[in-house]
C-alpha cells in the first residue's frame, strides 16, 4: 500500500510524541512492504507565530489531499486568552469541519499490565474494553441562539441543544458498525426524562436498534451512566452519546487505566481523511524534558492504520508490541509508581519500535 500522512505536531509535547508514532508507522511500513509518505505541517500556537493563522491554507490543503491526519496537540498558556482574536483551537475546530469529521471515536481499554494504576479496584476494571462514540459537530456547543445579555439588570448566558434525526443516526450507525466487529452491543447514552432533544435521540435509536437486530441495544440515562461506569465499567461495549455528554463521559472513562498518556481518539466522518490525536493535550509543563508519554499517540497510529487504512493485521501488531513493553514492566514517568524507574519519550517509542518485530 501506498498512503499519505500529514502529521501535524502542533504545540507543548505534540512535536516529541509525534516522533515517536512517526518511527513506529515507518517501522511499520518496512516491516509489511507499505509505503508511507509523511508530509509535516504547522497548525495550532505554533502556526500563529508563525504566520498569524492557527491553519494556514497550506497545511489544510495538505490534509484534504492526504489518506489520514495525526495530529500531536494544540494550545497551552502562551496563547490561551479567551478575548484573543486568533486562538489555537479555532484551527482545531476549522479542521474538524473542513474534514468533515463527525463522530470521535475514544476507546478506553485497560492493559493487564496497569491494572494497579488505575483508581478503580482490579476486580472492578477487569477486561474494560469500551469504545465511546462522541457527536461531534452538534447539539449544545454549536446549537443557536447561543450567548451572554442582560436580563433585568443581571448577566444571564444562554445555550441551545438542538439535534435533528440526520445527526443522530448518523453517529448511532458508526456505533452499530463498530459494534458488529466487536462484542455486538451498542449503549445510547440520553436524558430522556427531561430534555426535548435526548427524547428525539432515543426515537432515533430505538429506529436504528430496530434496523439492526443482529446487535443488542439498551438505552442508558447520563446521570446513571456517570455511576455505571464507575461501577461496572465491565458491561459496556460500545457507547453512542451526544457532544456534551459524550465530552464528559468519555473523560470520567479515560481515568480508568490510570493516566490520559494511553488514550488514543479518532475522528471520522463519511469517507474523508480521518484525524487521529492522543487525548492529553499539550501539556506544556513538561514540554521538552522528554518524560512525556507517547504510548496515546502511538496507540491513535494504530487506529489510523486501521480506520483510514484499512490494514488491521498491522494495528494489532502495534497494540500487541504495546502491551508487550508494558507487560515487561517498562513505564514513563505517568505510570511509575513512586521510586520506580521509568523511560523517557524517546526510549519508550524505541521499545515499541523493536518489540514489532
Amino acid at each position: 500500500m501506498e498512503a499519505k500522512i500529514t502529521l501535524l505536531p502542533g504545540d507543548g509535547i505534540g512535536p516529541e510524541v509525534i516522533n515517536e508514532a512517526r518511527k513506529v508507522l515507518t517501522a511499520v511500513a518496512h516491516r509489511h512492504r507499505h509505503t508511507f509518505r509523511f508530509a509535516e505541517k504547522l497548525m495550532g500556537g505554533c502556526a500563529i507565530d508563525a504566520i498569524g493563522d492557527p491553519l494556514p491554507e497550506e497545511t489544510l490543503d495538505a490534509c484534504l489531499q492526504s489518506d489520514a491526519v495525526l495530529l500531536g496537540a494544540v494550545g497551552g498558556p502562551k496563547w490561551s486568552d479567551p478575548t484573543a482574536k486568533v486562538r489555537p483551537e479555532q484551527g482545531l475546530l476549522k479542521l474538524r469541519k473542513s474534514l468533515g469529521v463527525f463522530a470521535n471515536i475514544r476507546p478506553v481499554k485497560l492493559f493487564p499490565a496497569l491494572a494497579d494504576a488505575s483508581p478503580l479496584r482490579p476486580e472492578r476494571v477487569q477486561n474494560v474494553d469500551i469504545v465511546f462514540v462522541r457527536e461531534l459537530t452538534g447539539g449544545i456547543y454549536f446549537g443557536q441562539p447561543q450567548g451572554k445579555e442582560m436580563v433585568d439588570g443581571r448577566r444571564s448566558g444562554h445555550d441551545t441543544m438542538r439535534y435533528n434525526e440526520e445527526e443522530i443516526r448518523r453517529v448511532l450507525q458508526i456505533g452499530v458498525d463498530l459494534a458488529r466487529r466487536r462484542r455486538g452491543k451498542v449503549t445510547s447514552v440520553d436524558k430522556a426524562n427531561v430534555l426535548a432533544s435526548s427524547r428525539v435521540w432515543r426515537e432515533v435509536a430505538r429506529e436504528v436498534a430496530a434496523e439492526n437486530r443482529d446487535i443488542e441495544f439498551e438505552d442508558v440515562l447520563v446521570d446513571a451512566m456517570a455511576m455505571y461506569l464507575v461501577n461496572r465499567p465491565g458491561d459496556f461495549d460500545v457507547v453512542v452519546t451526544g457532544n456534551m455528554f459524550g465530552d464528559i463521559l468519555s473523560d470520567e472513562a479515560s481515568m480508568i487505566s490510570g493516566s490520559l498518556g494511553m488514550l488514543p481518539s479518532a475522528a471520522l466522518g463519511a469517507g474523508g481523511p480521518g484525524l487521529y490525536e492522543p487525548i492529553h493535550g499539550s501539556a506544556p509543563d513538561i514540554a521538552g524534558q522528554g518524560i512525556a508519554n507517547p504510548l496515546a499517540t502511538i496507540l491513535s497510529a494504530a487506529m489510523l492504520l486501521r480506520s483510514s487504512l484499512g490494514l488491521e493485521e498491522e494495528a494489532q501488531v502495534v497494540e500487541t508490541a504495546v502491551a508487550h513493553i508494558l507487560a515487561a514492566g517498562h513505564r514513563t514517568a505517568d505510570l511509575a509508581r513512586s521510586g520506580e524507574k521509568s523511560v523517557g519519550t524517546t526510549e519508550m517509542g524505541g521499545l515499541v519500535v523493536a518489540a514489532l518485530s
